[in-house]
């Protein structure tokens, strides 16, 4: 009986973890999707973003005392849906193969963001987006997963846009600070949507901004504790939890980078999944 309890503990835990995640594990890989590689370095094609950076102008908030960008899921009406549904038909109809790297790389990322918001706005009111439980498998949670969008004949979901075309094509860590989750733990949803000429500063504007805000890395005593973003993509921090910290030091400001000098080895993580409203 004792041994039969024990095994079914393990179940249930094992079960948890595979639903909730636990904090370091479960995280997709990097996995190249071989049909993104297609670009044209020559390619003056421009894509037009102009939708969602009105949308984010009227419905995002980025005076908010906590520091973290909060957008007004609850003022979309339905103009403002219209008019993101109508982004997101758009970029479904643009012929990404054949645009050049730098435009690929924007319209990713704002197509990520973009589609977030409306997986966000088509189940609101949620209290956070792992409860939107619409990915196919049994032990899965959030939306992650579910094919949402079709693009050049191509089912495509959020962890596809993030974890087979943006992270093996470009292999730059900062966009785990672009890509928004909608969440409170999430790097702050840019005020305005990347392009070519903006994304090199957006993405340096984001890792800076997101580093010396507590929930990047925070100091109580001599623990240090970061967003558990570096530990479940901590291949892409150098491998490590030195890695981790070397990325670290390129950011933080002077202050904080004496403070983590200072503090001894070992870095302790977390996550705030509540809603980014």
């Amino acid at each position: 009986m004792i041994k039969s309890r024990k095994i079914a503990a393990a179940i249930l835990l094992l079960a948890g973890l595979l639903l909730y995640g636990s904090a370091v594990w479960g995280a997709p890989k990097a996995d190249l999707w071989p049909y993104w590689q297609n670009h044209d370095p020559g390619s003056l094609v421009v894509v037009d973003h102009g939708r969602w950076g009105r949308i984010l102008q009227q419905y995002l908030d980025t005076s908010h005392p906590s520091g973290i960008n909060r957008f007004h899921y609850n003022r979309v009406g339905t103009e403002g849906r219209q008019s993101l549904q109508d982004y997101l038909h758009d970029l479904q109809e643009v012929l990404v193969s054949s645009l050049n790297r730098a435009e690929q790389k924007a319209y990713w990322i704002n197509l990520y963001n973009a589609l977030t918001v409306e997986v966000i706005l088509m189940h609101y009111p949620v209290a956070s987006i792992r409860d939107i439980n619409i990915s196919p498998g049994i032990f899965t949670r959030g939306p992650w997963d579910a094919k949402l969008l079709t693009i050049e004949g191509q089912q495509v979901s959020l962890n596809d846009i993030e974890h087979r075309i943006l992270r093996p094509l470009w292999h730059d860590n900062r966009v785990h600070y672009a890509v928004n989750c909608a969440s409170l733990g999430c790097p702050n949803l840019q005020p305005q949507p990347f392009t070519p000429q903006n994304t090199e500063t957006l993405l340096q504007k984001a890792a800076q901004e997101f580093i010396n805000h507590p929930r990047g890395v925070s100091f109580n005593g001599n623990r240090v504790e970061v967003s558990s973003i570096y530990f479940w993509f901590m291949e892409d921090f150098g491998g490590s939890e030195e890695g981790i910290r070397e990325h670290l030091q390129k950011y933080l400001t002077q202050e904080n980078l004496s403070k983590l000098n200072a503090a001894p080895k070992g870095l302790r993580h977390q996550y705030d999944w509540k809603l980014n409203e």
